[in-house]
């Protein structure tokens, strides 16, 4: 397990970055549904909300993805609340970054960068040469802020899984998502 904590002088305390565990599947959950769907979404800067309906994830689905090997979902916590979280899977040279949330009134701060920064180092320590991601098309605004961080389109496109709510219920018949890759560097010694 790993954590890391820094403060950064009259701010507020910057989160703790850690591993979540079995324990943290509530706020979790509760976490990544603000960030994507419903009114409480829309108090950020990007939201699904006008994409799609229903639920984003939920607690099986969670209970599922901290259990599959090489693979992790990593909290920003601070004095107990979630402020955001990623999936980061590894292996055959690639990270996959996925499941990326910020509480909608963290949004805007840093924090996600921070998150993706944090995520690229534990895949490049990982051996991960790249790092791949999956983003719906029509979330333009969201993709230009992964291009501005040295993502690039490859051109492979992917099916929006409809007709399986797990996954959301469409408000458009034209889903799909894009694949954006950037490549990392060498692992730093001593990242972890």
């Amino acid at each position: 397990m790993y954590t890391e904590q820094t403060a950064h002088g009259g701010a507020p305390p910057a989160p703790e970055l850690r591993q979540a565990t079995r324990e943290d599947i509530p706020a979790l959950t509760a976490l990544v549904e603000s960030a994507y769907r419903g009114e409480r979404s829309r108090e950020g800067w990007t939201t699904e909300a006008d994409l799609l309906d229903g639920q984003r994830v939920d607690p099986a689905m969670l209970a599922e993805t901290l259990e599959r090997p090489a693979t992790a979902v990593v909290v920003a916590e601070r004095h107990g609340e979630l402020l955001a979280c990623c999936e980061l899977e590894w292996g055959g040279g690639d990270g996959y970054f996925g499941m990326f949330a910020v509480r909608p009134t963290q949004q805007g701060t840093g924090l996600g960068g921070r998150m993706l920064d944090h995520a690229e180092r534990l895949a490049a320590a990982r051996g991960c040469r790249r790092m791949r991601m999956k983003v719906l098309r029509q979330r333009t605004d969201l993709i230009a802020w992964y291009e501005r961080r040295g993502y690039r389109p490859t051109g492979e496109t992917f099916p929006f899984p409809y007709g399986d709510k797990r996954f959301g219920i469409p408000k458009r018949p034209d889903l799909e998502f894009v694949e954006l890759v950037v490549p990392l560097p060498p692992a730093e010694d001593g990242a972890h």
